[in-house]
């Protein structure tokens, strides 16, 4: 068996490649910050749910118990945060452009992270394979 036929190695390299692309992509809308009606742009995430039979068991709904009659019910979120905020669209400047420079710095800080977790269990995994193979 190759090790490029190991799930977790092609997964790995394909994150780390999407991520590798997508700074490029980040690194071209911080440059046209001031071009005059560019727009910002972002590539999708790669998804990996359907390479792994994940199995994922519906987790039950947890209630709370009223153990006398005085107690005062809970309430549902959902799950979901109800101070949450969400951005309703994006912002254009008079010049036609929709790069923001300080989301654009943090959408390259968070890839760089989640490059570097990539490069790191890539390497982990390796080691692994050659603590099991009996290499050093």
């Amino acid at each position: 068996m190759a090790i490029t036929d190991v799930p977790i190695f092609s997964m790995l390299r394909t994150r780390m490649s999407w991520n590798q692309e997508r700074q490029k992509v980040l690194a071209q809308n911080v440059a046209n910050a001031d071009t005059p009606n560019y727009r910002g742009r972002d590539l999708v995430a790669p998804k990996f749910a359907d390479s792994v039979a994940v199995s994922a068991r519906p987790v039950d709904q947890v209630v709370l118990a009223a153990t006398e009659p005085g107690h005062i019910g809970g309430t549902s979120m959902g799950g979901a945060s109800q101070y949450g905020t969400t951005k309703g669209g994006y912002e254009v400047r008079p010049t036609g452009n929709s790069v923001n420079l300080e989301d654009e710095m943090m959408k390259v800080a968070s890839n760089q992270m989640e490059y570097q977790a990539a490069t790191a269990l890539y390497t982990r995994s390796l080691g692994l394979l050659k603590v099991a193979l009996g290499k050093k």
